[in-house]
C-alpha cells in the first residue's frame, strides 16, 4: 500500500514516525515550503520536512495546492491512500485522487470542536475530557464520515500544551490502527451527526486571536482558570497592569480557589515575597508563572523580588 502523508507541526511527526517504524511505504511527504523566521530571518523548515529528510523520504513542499505541477508530481506517486495531520484544506482534487480515499487526523472527539484550535477550546471549555479521531476527508472542513476515535482525560491542571503531547502520541497510535484497518479493508464510517442529540449542535474550536486571550477579570474565577489552561503556554493569557503606563502581563500557570470578599475584580493581592494573587467574582487566581513585558517567563517568587505593585494595583 502506498501512502502519501501530509502535515508541518511537530504534532505531525509522531504519526508520520509511526508509520514509519511499522514499515509503511511511505512514498511522499507533502509539507508547508521553508520560510525565514526569529530575528535573524533564518530559512526554516517544517518539523515533519526535518523527519522525513532524516529518513530518506521524498518531500514536497508546494505553494499552490491547485497547481497543475504540484498536481501532475502527485498523481506520479500513485498513491493509494492520503493521511493528512495538520496540515493545509486540500482542494477536492487532492483529497478525492487515491482510490482508498484521503484520511484525516483530528485532535477532538468529533463531531465536537471542529476547527483550527480543538485542544485549547476543550480546556477552556472546561472539558473533562476529549480525544482523537480519524475521519475520511470530504468537502466541509472536519465534518466527514469517523472511523476511529480514542478518548483522553482532561485533568483539572493539565495546560494545553501538555494535552497537546498526550493527544500528539495517542493520536498517532490511534492513526496506526486506522491504517492497519484501511490496509485490511475493514473500513466501517460513521457519520458525525449520528453521534449528536436531536436538537444537538456541535460545540466549535476557531482559530484564535489576541483578544480571545485577553483575561475577563470579571469572569468566575474557574473559567478564568480554565482561559489560562486552555492557551498555555501558545499563545498565552494575558492582562494589563493599570497605572501610568500600563504594561501587560501573560499569564502560563494559576490556580482558583473560591473565598468570599468585597474586593474589585482584578484588584491585586501581594505580600510582596512569594504569594501574588488577583480578585475575581467569586474568590482569587493565585498566579504561580508568568511573563512581564520586556522580562522572562519566570515563577511568580522570581518577579516578586525584583517587581513591586502598588498597594492599589489592579488588573484589567
Amino acid at each position: 500500500m502506498k501512502i502519501i502523508f501530509m502535515g508541518t507541526p511537530e504534532f505531525a511527526v509522531a504519526s508520520l514516525e509511526i508509520l514509519v517504524k511499522n514499515g509503511y511505504n511511505i512514498v511522499g511527504v507533502v509539507t508547508s515550503p521553508d520560510k525565514p523566521a526569529g530575528r535573524g530571518q533564518q530559512v526554516l523548515q517544517s518539523a515533519v520536512k526535518q523527519f522525513a529528510v532524516a529518513n530518506g523520504l521524498r518531500v514536497l513542499q508546494p505553494t499552490n495546492l491547485k497547481g497543475d505541477d504540484f498536481l501532475e508530481e502527485l498523481k506520479t506517486l500513485n498513491a493509494d491512500l492520503q493521511i493528512v495531520v495538520a496540515f493545509r484544506m486540500l482542494p477536492e482534487k487532492v483529497w478525492n485522487m487515491p482510490p482508498l480515499g484521503t484520511y484525516n487526523l483530528h485532535a477532538s472527539l468529533l463531531p465536537n470542536y471542529r476547527g483550527a484550535a480543538p485542544i485549547n477550546w476543550a480546556i477552556m471549555n472546561g472539558e473533562k475530557e476529549t480525544g482523537a479521531t480519524t475521519f475520511k476527508l470530504k468537502h466541509e472542513i472536519d465534518t466527514g464520515s469517523i472511523l476511529l476515535q480514542n478518548k483522553v482525560k482532561i485533568g483539572e491542571e493539565m495546560t494545553a500544551g501538555e494535552l497537546h503531547d498526550e493527544l500528539m502520541v495517542n493520536g498517532a497510535e490511534l492513526l496506526l490502527r486506522s491504517v492497519k484497518e484501511i490496509e485490511k479493508g475493514n473500513v466501517v464510517l460513521k457519520e458525525q451527526n449520528a453521534l449528536l442529540k436531536p436538537g444537538q449542535e456541535p460545540k466549535h474550536a476557531p482559530k484564535i486571536f489576541k483578544d480571545d486571550c485577553k483575561i475577563d477579570w470579571s469572569k468566575p474565577g474557574e473559567q478564568i482558570h480554565n482561559l489560562v489552561r486552555g492557551l498555555s503556554p501558545y499563545p498565552c493569557a494575558w492582562t494589563e497592569l493599570q497605572g501610568e503606563k500600563k504594561t501587560s502581563f501573560k499569564i502560563y500557570k494559576c490556580h482558583f480557589k473560591k473565598d468570599a470578599h468585597t474586593l474589585k475584580s482584578g484588584t491585586i493581592v501581594c505580600d510582596g515575597k512569594k504569594e501574588l494573587k488577583v480578585a475575581t467574582t467569586d474568590g482569587f487566581i493565585y498566579v504561580t508563572e508568568l511573563q512581564m513585558e520586556g522580562k522572562k517567563r519566570m515563577p511568580d517568587e522570581d518577579l516578586l523580588r525584583g517587581f513591586v505593585f502598588a498597594p492599589d494595583a489592579f488588573f484589567s
